[in-house]
């Protein structure tokens, strides 16, 4: 909002022009200045936010008195809100982009995790259950092996000697998988 758009027309104004006035007049500029660090200095994001909140204020100046509470926290508030479902909502949205640029921002192909998954399971499948058990907790949950040893009852020794087996075991059955390149 603008000085100029919000001082013509004063002759016919009603009290609710006066109050809206007098908050756009009191708290433009430091809730301009606070939407401003919330858009990381983008004047246009920053000036569409704080000329909601002052949409929504006029739309409830019955409840922007100082007795129900600072106004300039209730405005605060709105534009916080405004940027923050902004940001949202081009997070959601892909990104748009030019025709020629859409080669460098396709997203990866799934179907190798696909591929990777099923071959892991496979291979787990075909261990074990003891090795099975160790290379899970180690590799897939990040434990030690002296918390794998203390929660299966096993010594450390035999945590790392499961491992141990069932990294060969499974590299061996990777080998028999998987075709050599010629």
């Amino acid at each position: 909002m603008t000085n100029t758009v919000l001082n013509t027309g004063l002759a016919g104004t009603t009290d609710s022009d006066r109050r809206l006035r007098e908050l756009v007049d009191s708290y433009r500029e430091p809730l301009t200045t606070y939407a401003r660090r919330l858009t990381d200095g983008d004047n246009h994001r920053a000036e569409e936010a704080v000329q909601e909140a002052f949409v929504r204020a006029w739309r409830h100046l019955d409840k922007l008195t100082p007795d129900q509470g600072p106004v300039l926290g209730w405005l605060r508030r709105v534009v916080h809100n405004l940027v923050m479902d902004g940001y949202r909502t081009r997070k959601a949205r892909p990104a748009e982009v030019a025709l020629d640029q859409a080669a460098d921002v396709a997203l990866a192909d799934p179907s190798d995790d696909v591929d990777n998954r099923v071959l892991v399971e496979q291979v787990l499948g075909e261990l074990w259950p003891q090795h099975r058990a160790a290379l899970i907790e180690v590799y897939l949950h990040g434990r030690s092996a002296a918390e794998i040893g203390a929660s299966l009852g096993v010594p450390v020794g035999t945590v790392k000697s499961r491992v141990h087996y069932a990294l060969r075991a499974a590299r061996r059955v990777l080998a028999d998988r998987t075709p050599c390149a010629a």
